[in-house]
């Protein structure tokens, strides 16, 4: 019977002993009842999707070892350990709990417990975590992991302790999840580049340009124009089109920050030699009114042109952005220079070549010498981590 059992376990059977007798007598053996529990048709499809994505994907199973291992080699994990030996190495000093985690592909024999104890040796092993469940056993797991993800038959324990439910039948929405994610962090990216990159510009700028002429480029009144009106294209950016990352990442602030800081020191070198081209051609000294509009037009520009630039870890010209961030920087591009053609305080019109010029200017600035320089630092970034 015993080598029965076996021969059922390594084609992924469970075993179900069958007896009947006397309540409180012997029980008298009538036969074996093997039952099959296949994984779901997309399960394969799916680890396999993960693994593309970065992401590891571990079995955790109350299924005996011979059982567990025959269902996992079918969706692609095949080398499971039993929970006990994980237990066993974590007792041990050095690192044989990590040793251990690194080449299993999951566990067997797992009791409720000790999902809470293989999140908990991940964690201490240095990965962020993410654990799937359905009953009121997975709860503490789940709330355990980083990203908790109760399916969409969890009982409501399961779902308070998850940070994540699924809405529909199955886990292929994890591919989603996980793609949605990296979507934001690259939105995010995107406004952080360019947020502290403008504020440089336009303190930079501001400031330099005053302490080089005597005088200041710009008035209050035009700048606080200037904030209003790219502001709204800036927002745009949350409704971008970005292609998410094919591997997990997380947050370089130092390498980020130094991107920043770059790409807005540059844009202050390069709207201030703009100011130096055109001060005696353009007569901005005599001038004020020229002056504030040239260096209102600059920066609008710089502005637009910049958002163009951040959006994209690659050449700009890789992915195209949303109709909402097209509509959004050509509205602020319009708005802006109708805005300087009206006649406002302090916003004289300037001559339209003039005008071109500066647009001109700024595009060549952004999308070719700052845009090459973004790119350059991202992949040499990239280079030196894959070192």
């Amino acid at each position: 019977m015993t080598a029965r059992v076996r021969e059922s376990a390594l084609k992924g059977y469970r075993t179900l002993a069958v007896a009947r007798g006397p309540a409180t007598g012997p029980l008298t053996l009538v036969g074996l009842v093997t039952l099959y529990d296949p994984p779901r048709p997309d399960a394969r499809q799916l680890i396999a999707t993960l693994h593309n994505l970065g992401v590891t994907v571990k079995m955790l199973t109350g299924d005996a070892l011979a059982v567990a291992s025959e269902i996992a080699r079918g969706v692609g994990l095949p080398n499971i350990r039993r929970v006990a030996d994980l237990k066993a190495a974590g007792a041990q000093a050095g690192n044989a709990a990590v040793d251990l985690l690194a080449g299993a592909d999951g566990f067997a024999e797992v009791y409720p417990e000790d999902k809470f104890i293989v999140v908990q040796h991940l964690q201490a092993a240095g990965h962020v975590t993410g654990m799937t469940g359905d009953g009121v056993n997975d709860a503490p797991a789940l709330r355990q992991a980083e990203v908790g993800i109760a399916v969409s038959t969890a009982t409501d324990v399961a779902k308070g302790a998850a940070s994540v439910v699924l809405t529909e039948p199955g886990l292929t929405n994890i591919v989603a999840l996980v793609e949605q994610r990296r979507t934001i962090y690259q939105r995010m990216l995107t406004y952080i580049i360019n947020k502290i990159s403008r504020t440089i510009l336009k303190t930079g700028f501001v400031a330099l340009a005053f302490l080089a002429t005597g005088q200041f480029v710009m008035s209050a009144f035009a700048m606080l124009l200037l904030v209003f009106v790219t502001d709204f294209a800036k927002i745009s950016l949350a409704t971008d089109r970005v292609r998410p990352s094919r591997k997990p990442e997380t947050w370089n602030i130092g390498h980020l920050i130094t991107i920043s800081v770059v790409l807005g020191t540059l844009m202050v070198a390069e709207a201030l030699l703009a100011l130096k081209l055109a001060w005696s051609p353009c007569a901005l000294a005599t001038n004020a009114s020229h002056l504030y509009t040239f260096s209102f037009l600059t920066l609008l520009y710089f502005a637009a042109f910049s958002i163009v630039s951040a959006r994209e870890r690659r050449w700009f010209w890789t992915t195209m952005p949303s109709k909402v961030v097209v509509a959004a920087v050509m509205a602020e591009v319009l708005v802006g220079t109708i805005l300087t053609r009206v006649g406002l305080p302090d916003l004289m019109p300037l001559p339209w070549l003039q005008t071109l010029a500066v647009f001109a200017y700024a595009m060549v600035a952004c999308l070719v010498v700052n845009e090459t320089v973004q790119v350059g630092m991202i992949r040499w970034r990239m280079s030196g981590a894959a070192a």
